[in-house]
């Protein structure tokens, strides 16, 4: 379903190690990032987690960092209407990536109980919303959860996830700290996030430098969501992208945005400096070919949102194969049949 909207060392499961809720308490700060060059051996290493930590960190000490909130406020809006959709409560909730708690300020007593929440930047977890309902803060990384198996009934993450460099062990352990029955919601930026800006650059630098380097990370394609939370044992999955188009008075201040949503590029293989006549060709480029009427500027933004369920035996399943007991090509008579029904009752 699409809509667009328009705005101004391995991973080792955790075992008896790992944080027990019951110890944390109100906005404590416990500990759950990895060593350093602690990722899988076997994972693809695309992004500088540290340079991430501290864009996330610069970001969170900004004067006014609610002035680049608007994206995450607009998405975790959305993940709290996809909790409340959800005819149950929660006693014991997980937030992925919180940054500043934006989630966690859409939701009410009354559905989540208590509500844990973990981010790689010691900054943002000093600095969260105020919610109503009682909080606690775990500085951890999302590829190195340091929570008990079975230990939540709600996981949401929102506008995180596509930082991780092993996506796949961040979805296990996401689905290994779930209870049965226990659900995820999640959100990440997709594929054609920001195709404005990243067109404009490589062509402004293609005919200045006489080729590109990637200056907006990589992201993942729809089609492999649905895999990779298949492959980390969810059931009953549900994806759906959202676009979301803000306009911009120029290209800078989209750049000067990211900076302060702690967005920007932390790949490894990024370019460290840009040419000032690049940048300024980048900004003629992006304002010849996407400008608005009224000489704004948009950036779109593409959202994929996802739940998935842990399984249970209580939850409903497909019928067994061939146990059908009406056709295809009876369907169209189904009025007839259920006249019958009627007449014979």
């Amino acid at each position: 379903m699409l809509r667009l909207r328009v705005l101004c060392g391995p991973w080792r499961r955790p075992g008896a190690a790992g944080v027990s809720v019951q110890n944390l308490s109100r906005r404590e700060l416990a500990s759950g990032c990895p060593p350093p060059h602690g990722a899988s051996p076997r994972t693809l290493n695309i992004f500088d987690r540290a340079m991430k930590r501290k864009q996330k960190n610069w970001a969170a000490r900004q004067a006014e960092p609610m002035k680049y909130a608007y994206l995450r406020e607009e998405v975790a809006s959305q993940i709290a209407d996809r909790v409340y959709d959800i005819a149950r409560d929660f006693p014991i909730a997980l937030d992925v990536g919180c940054g500043r708690g934006y989630i966690g300020q859409h939701l009410n007593k009354e559905t989540v109980g208590k509500f844990i929440q973990t981010d790689i930047a010691e900054n943002a977890l000093k600095n969260t919303l105020e919610m109503e309902i009682p909080t606690y803060s775990v500085l951890a990384d999302e590829e190195f959860l340091p929570f008990r198996e079975n230990t939540f009934d709600l996981v949401v993450s929102s506008l995180s996830l596509h930082w991780v460099n092993d996506l796949p062990r961040a979805l296990e352990q996401i689905h290994y700290v779930l209870k049965p029955d226990g659900v995820f919601i999640g959100a990440v930026f997709g594929g054609d996030t920001l195709y404005e800006l990243r067109g404009s650059l490589q062509l402004a630098e293609t005919e200045r430098e006489g080729g590109f380097a990637p200056h907006v990370s990589p992201f993942t394609a729809v089609s492999d969501l649905g895999h990779l939370l298949g492959r980390a044992g969810f059931t009953t999955l549900t994806v759906d992208t959202d676009e979301i188009q803000v306009n911009y008075p120029g290209m800078f201040e989209l750049m000067e945005d990211l900076q302060g949503m702690g967005e920007s590029n932390c790949s490894w293989n990024r370019k460290a400096l840009l040419h000032r006549d690049t940048m300024l060709a980048a900004a003629a480029v992006y304002r010849e070919m996407y400008r608005n009427e009224d000489g704004s500027l948009p950036a779109t933004y593409q959202i994929y949102y996802m739940i998935g369920w842990k399984y249970h035996d209580s939850q409903s399943r497909p019928a067994e194969r061939g146990s059908a007991t009406v056709s295809f090509g009876e369907l169209g008579d189904i009025n007839k049949l259920v006249s019958q029904e009627k007449k014979s009752k």
